[in-house]
């Protein structure tokens, strides 16, 4: 199962680094990566410094399982079938929330750059789809294979995404977006449906 694991991780880095990547260069131009941000050491720089840490360890902690180094500690048998379908359910989720955001994908935030607020699809049920589904790859992989590496990966992964959306995603688009960006998240949930609407009045997240 460590095996289907790590296969599942190359090909949903294949398919949402690799392929994405290559497909916003064809629409743009553009690769749409713009890097890590803040100054070094603030929480807006940690945001992007613990996303690139998941991703290491999360690699790490298959490798070392599928080479027998940092075996899983019991046969974990139904959980770790449960676990590789909601891994599988995460990555065919974060390839289709990046479709859906066609030319306006990026990774990371460029202050002067304007694109389209997408609402429809799958952003239309949380605000943050492509984050929740990357969330839950690493969660399934985390059952698959229960290592002290792979929990520090779903740990870093979960501050990284918290930190980038509320620091630096969500004020760009209020800045950008105004009223229609307000609006839409005091209707939608920021990772999962309903929860983390903007309060209607004082703008704040719940």
């Amino acid at each position: 199962m460590s095996v289907a694991a790590l296969v599942l991780y190359v090909l949903r880095l294949v398919m949402a680094f690799g392929v994405r990547t290559w497909l916003q260069i064809r629409r743009t131009g553009s690769s749409g990566f713009h890097g890590i941000s803040g100054r070094p050491g603030s929480l807006r720089w940690w945001a992007g410094v613990l996303f690139v840490l998941a991703l290491v360890l999360g690699a790490a902690s298959l490798v070392l399982a599928v080479a027998g180094v940092l075996p899983t500690p019991v046969e974990l048998g139904a959980l770790a079938v449960v676990g590789l379908l909601v891994a599988i359910a995460g990555t065919v989720g974060v390839f289709a929330a990046q479709t859906g955001m066609g030319s306006s994908w990026r990774i990371g935030v460029e202050e002067s750059e304007r694109t389209a607020l997408v609402t429809d699809g799958l952003f239309a049920a949380v605000r943050n789809p492509i984050l929740t589904a990357m969330v839950t790859v690493q969660t399934g992989l985390t059952l698959i294979v229960p290592t002290w590496l792979s929990a520090a990966a779903l740990a870093c992964l979960t501050v990284a995404v918290e930190l980038q959306v509320r620091l630096i995603e969500e004020p760009y688009l209020q800045r950008i977006h105004g009223t229609a960006y307000h609006d839409y998240a005091s209707s939608t949930g920021r990772f999962l449906p309903g929860v983390g609407r903007l309060r209607q009045r004082a703008g704040a997240a719940r």
